[in-house]
């Protein structure tokens, strides 16, 4: 099973904003409506890296949801300073993965952007996600390791981690990925129930990923520059949140869900 694209491997067809084709247009013809985008950017004490963010958000972006996990310093209104259209919401529970969740069931946009506040990943290049979205993909996230992608931040242990769980993750769905523990992403609202998501920390990233494999959607993967967050700490754990991600893949592994009910089921 292998539905991933990388962006060498671009189709060619033109196609509606619901993502099916349409002929040739006539010269009089009206293009049909551009998709709605929603930004959702989760956020835990980030006041001095929203700033840049913000000022970055391209123009195709319609709604940006600022989901707040409980910030102690400025980062709402900093928010609301830079951005006065600005949706803030407060997560329902702890967790990055309960944060994005929230902002996904608020969000109104055709299609769901999903990515961090702490000035890593660049808003310049969300075109390019919406660009495979427009084309036919369902899920399009983003990889540091395909031709002109890269990562500035991470380091010889976190690339080592990502590797495995990667290996696993190919084996397992047998797909061909080339990053796994990234969180910049992009989906069609109108799949957020395929994506089916429970989990409430990091690694909600990788049950996105697997849940999309799972599901049978057209998946793209494009190339993303990660740059070092720009001020204060990670709150990523690698060892503890990198055990998260190795029992999410292997709970959500294909079979694995029919095999733990016909264990419950009495004999």
């Amino acid at each position: 099973m292998n539905n991933t694209h990388q962006l060498t491997e671009r189709t060619s067809f033109d196609t509606h904003a619901d993502g099916s084709p349409h002929p040739l247009r006539r010269a009089g013809d009206r293009p049909p409506p551009r998709a709605t985008v929603s930004l959702i950017v989760p956020a835990r004490n980030e006041a001095r890296n929203i700033p840049w963010v913000f000022e970055q958000i391209p123009d195709c972006v319609d709604e940006v949801i600022l989901v707040d996990g409980d910030s102690v310093d400025a980062t709402v209104h900093m928010a609301t300073r830079c951005l006065p259209t600005v949706r803030h919401i407060e997560q329902s529970g702890p967790g990055k993965g309960n944060a994005l969740r929230t902002g996904f069931l608020s969000a109104t946009g055709d299609y769901i952007v999903m990515m961090d506040a702490d000035g890593s990943m660049l808003p310049g290049e969300i075109p390019h996600y919406v660009h495979f979205l427009d084309n036919g993909f369902d899920f399009v996230k983003g990889s540091r390791f395909i031709a002109g992608g890269g990562s500035l931040d991470i380091t010889r242990f976190r690339r080592l981690g990502n590797q495995v769980l990667l290996a696993a993750v190919n084996r397992l769905y047998d797909t061909k990925l080339t990053d796994l523990c990234y969180g910049f992403c992009a989906f069609r609202r109108d799949f957020l129930e395929d994506l089916d998501l429970h989990s409430s920390g990091f690694e909600i990233e990788t049950e996105m990923i697997a849940h999309a494999l799972r599901s049978g959607l057209r998946i793209a993967e494009v190339p993303s520059l990660e740059l070092p967050r720009r001020s204060g700490r990670s709150n990523l754990h690698a060892v503890s949140d990198g055990r998260r991600v190795l029992r999410t893949l292997l709970s959500e592994r294909p079979g694995a869900r029919s095999a733990a009910r016909a264990g419950r089921s009495p004999a």
